[in-house]
């Protein structure tokens, strides 16, 4: 059996799809060896290739897809599920166009969103995704973009939404919004790819009909301790989508994807799936 490294986050709904999988509850067509680091850590590691199978955000792909390959089983996407705008004081899109803004990293889908949305021209921060609210709430930065538990906490720090970037996308796109997938390296082939790709909605599968086995590992990495905002965490980000993208997520993630590359000025992109449908 071969040894493959694996980036995945620490938080709930990555830790939860995966811990059947590390833990040998679900067979695997290969070894593992786990790398868990914030999303933008792990982005940055696909940049240099370094990783055989990865979470990613979607606004890294164009840069890592002549190396990586999407998978149609783990994903974070849905709907309800956006980076949120947060600010200290009452403010509007309007007051917010030209206040810098802390980001939890530059290739964060949450970013990208922005970027997106265009009625933000302020300086950008990047820091560490739990960071970010604690800045914004002691004045630091006037506003800041908040992910993962972050959307059911914001307000016991103090602070107020300013922008569901969520609900924009959804609204003005009309489909569910991929906040990060699994990709793994072209050269692993479509055969060792698909098995995979069978193992994760095997140990998804495991995570839904026994949650307790999987609870000690989840809150042995969650950044949120609390078990209600743990649980809120994967039911909100754990979804059919994460479990088989099928032909809805499948648009919604190309759609986002040929945007980023367009934004980041790549005209062409190699195929984003390689694996046949089941």
């Amino acid at each position: 059996m071969h040894t493959l490294s694996l980036g995945i986050s620490p938080c709930p709904n990555d830790t939860f799809i995966f811990h059947a999988l590390l833990s040998g509850l679900v067979s695997s067509p290969e070894h593992l060896q786990p790398r868990l680091q914030d999303v933008e850590a792990l982005n940055a590691l696909a940049l240099t290739g370094t990783l055989d199978v990865t979470k990613l955000s979607i606004g890294v792909l164009p840069f890592v897809l002549d190396e990586y390959v999407i998978l149609r089983t783990g994903a974070a996407l849905g709907f309800g599920v956006g980076p949120l705008l947060v600010a200290r004081e009452p403010l509007s899109v309007a007051d917010c166009r030209d206040l810098p803004v802390a980001i939890p990293g530059r290739f964060t889908t949450a970013n990208l969103l922005l970027e997106l949305h265009g009625a933000f021209q302020g300086t950008r921060k990047e820091m560490v995704f739990d960071q970010v609210m604690a800045a914004v709430a002691a004045g630091e930065y006037p506003c800041g973009l908040i992910i993962h538990e972050g959307r059911f906490t914001y307000q016991e720090k103090g602070l107020r939404k300013v922008l569901d970037l969520g609900e924009w996308w959804e609204r003005s796109y009309e489909t569910p919004l991929p906040l990060g997938v699994i990709v793994a390296r072209r050269s692993l082939g479509r055969e060792r790819i698909a098995a995979l790709e069978a193992a994760i909605c095997r140990s998804l599968r495991c995570a839904r009909r026994q949650p307790e086995s999987c609870w000690d590992f989840v809150r042995q990495y969650a950044q949120e301790m609390n078990e209600d905002v743990i649980s809120r965490h994967i039911a909100t980000f754990v979804t059919e989508f994460s479990l088989e993208l099928g032909p809805a997520g499948e648009a919604a993630v190309s759609m986002l994807t040929r945007k980023a590359a367009a934004l980041a000025g790549k005209a062409v992109l190699p195929e984003l799936f390689l694996t046949d449908h089941a």
